[in-house]
């Protein structure tokens, strides 16, 4: 490998003696740092993790958890101890638009998979279920879990430089408290620093920028609205006021629900177009979170203000050499649809099987290559996929009236929509038309579920046009989960069980767990027996399952025959973060080639043929 040096930091810290070394280093302890280490000490690799904040996040920022990064979780058992602390799914049954969380309702919407219609849907695609966990409370999990289990965290520590050469990487940090600077040599370096990432500048990496949509504020704060939510249900409110003058700097609020129901995050937008150039006190929030509220009988503290910019923003690349960035390092994007910390922690699962295959001799470190290769589209589509939700809610806007310049207008747009006129008619239209579009925010299951890889670690030699191929989509991909073992997908879930029922068990449970999976039926046992070989052979596991009538696991609703694409003596062959990496539609001749053919398989994934 060329030698790539990030930075001439060392030539700086002549005065630095002590040296650490570990397999890892992991820079950043939020949802994709601290879920990397969990994923890592799942396979017994070791490492440190520093943040250069004094504790965990202090606000809750990212709150949905999706089904597909709960998956990920349940992998290493901590979906448990999520379910256990997140907000009863009831309570994110609906998004509303109102005036005011005391005051009159425009419209709502089912969200998160609680539509009658969209239920379904959702308990098809995956074993778990989407949960609202406040960032507060998933960060201490994640980093509870992994310096139980072999990492070493340390808080108030800086990151200021690192170079990097054929052994591994060199990183130099910095005590925050005593001053004091320490090198650590680790295999690999991996930047969770989030948005301002001092490893993402230092490895070279470039972005592509997009204009933003403008500034945004969190208002965190205290109040007990549980008077008002027994009928108003839902973790987001839209709050519009079109007949107050508002200030510039709070033109409109989404008030998210933190804990039901005395804990919010007010999301301010200021005007739109216009920047501010003031800072608003503390008693203008207050007067402006108190409109929002709309019952000022009602005690109401604010615990902190901060604000962000409304990016469009990946990264062209995840990594150089040894370094890898990941998180908001590497994609930013507006809070729609819930992605932010999904992402991440989706990052983090992607890439640890492949760094601990090659920490352990059982992969060729160009598999490395392929976490970019593979993470980088999806990186892209998510932040295109949050802006565009963004900019849906400027037709609500419209429909409501609510962003035409004085008051009056504004209440004569609402007050079209009670008309029995042509014009009432076509306002009502547009604001059906309006709300029903933003289901791409609350009910993106396709977005959420239906990541794609195409790369070195997946397998597609062996297919033929006669297979379902992702390319033939669904009419709307954002909306609709196409379950396939199409190479490249995620493995579909089904409910499987035994001829004499256990407690039933999903296909996504057989696979993972830092291993491959191979999946076979009746007539395909020359899989298993080729599974047990090539893994001895490669020194890595391969567990295998038979499904179908009297085999390991029952197929009690036929659904795996449904979705499985290939013959009962065919094979799905899935990766250890659960996406298929290469499938034969039935069993070669009399099954004595499944031996060599898998071998060449897995030695063509792990980038050893």
């Amino acid at each position: 490998m060329t030698v790539v040096k990030l930075s001439n930091g060392d030539s700086a810290h002549h005065g630095i003696k002590s040296v650490t070394s570990t397999d890892v280093l992991i820079i950043g302890t939020g949802p994709a740092g601290a879920s990397l280490a969990c994923f890592l000490a799942s396979y017994g690799i070791r490492g440190i993790m520093v943040s250069a904040s004094p504790t965990n996040a202090d606000t809750p920022r990212a709150h949905i958890t999706n089904m597909a990064a709960m998956e990920c979780l349940r992998d290493i058992g901590l979906d448990v101890e999520c379910n256990r602390l997140a907000t009863n799914g009831m309570n994110m049954m609906h998004t509303r638009w109102a005036y005011s969380m005391a005051g009159e309702e425009y419209a709502r919407i089912h969200s998160w998979g609680h539509d009658p219609k969209r239920k379904g849907d959702y308990e098809t695609a995956s074993p778990c279920d989407p949960v609202d966990l406040p960032q507060t409370l998933l960060e201490p999990i994640l980093v509870r879990h992994a310096t139980l289990n072999g990492f070493s965290c340390r808080f108030d520590t800086t990151f200021v430089s690192c170079s990097q050469d054929d052994e591994g990487t060199t990183s130099v940090l910095r005590d925050n408290i005593s001053g004091s600077e320490y090198k650590i040599r680790s295999k690999y370096l991996f930047g969770a620093d989030g948005a301002r990432s001092e490893v993402f500048r230092q490895a070279g990496l470039k972005l592509n920028v997009r204009p933003d949509q403008g500034l945004a504020y969190n208002v965190h704060l205290k109040a007990d609205l549980s008077r008002y939510m027994q009928y108003r249900t839902g973790n987001l409110h839209w709050l519009l006021q079109p007949d107050k003058e508002h200030p510039l700097f709070g033109w409109a609020c989404i008030a998210r629900m933190v804990k039901p129901w005395d804990e919010w995050l007010f999301i301010v937008l200021p005007e739109r177009g216009k920047e501010l150039d003031f800072e608003p006190t503390n008693e203008q929030w207050l007067g402006r979170m108190k409109e929002f509220i709309g019952d000022d009988s009602i005690d109401t503290e604010i615990l902190g203000v901060s604000k962000w910019r409304i990016n469009d923003v990946v990264a062209e690349t995840f990594s150089n050499g040894r370094v890898f960035c990941l998180g908001d390092a590497v994609h930013r994007h507006p809070p729609s649809n819930g992605l932010g910390s999904n992402t991440c922690i989706q990052d983090a699962y992607n890439l640890a099987w492949k760094v601990a295959h090659v920490l352990k001799g059982q992969a060729s470190p160009s598999i490395l290559e392929t976490y970019s290769t593979e993470r980088q589209p999806v990186g892209r589509g998510v932040v295109t996929r949050a802006n565009s939700s963004f900019r849906h809610h400027g037709p609500v806007w419209e429909a409501l009236g609510v962003a035409l310049p004085t008051t009056e207008l504004r209440m004569e747009a609402l007050s079209e929509l009670t008309h029995s006129t042509s014009n009432g008619r076509a306002r009502r239209a547009a604001l059906q038309a309006a709300i029903e579009e933003t289901e791409h925010e609350y009910h993106a299951l396709g977005t959420e579920m239906g990541q794609f890889y195409q790369s070195a670690a997946v397998y597609t030699v062996d297919e033929s046009s006669s297979f379902y191929s992702p390319e033939v989509v669904a009419e709307d991909p954002d909306l609709t989960l196409i379950r396939s073992t199409y190479p490249g997908c995620r493995v579909p879930h089904v409910w499987l069980n035994n001829a004499v029922p256990i407690k039933r068990i999903s296909t996504i449970d057989l696979a993972g767990h830092g291993k491959f999976a191979l999946l076979t039926g009746i007539g395909g046992e020359a899989w298993k027996e080729a599974a047990s070989q090539v893994g001895k052979q490669l020194g890595v596991s391969i567990n295998a399952y038979s499904i179908g009538f009297r085999q390991d696991f029952e197929d009690v609703y036929f659904d795996w025959a449904r979705v499985r694409n290939v013959d009962e003596t065919g094979c799905v062959l899935v990766r250890p973060d659960r996406f298929v990496s290469w499938r034969c539609s039935q069993i070669p001749g009399d099954g004595s080639q499944c031996t060599e053919k898998l071998r060449a398989v897995m030695l063509s994934i792990l980038g050893r043929s």
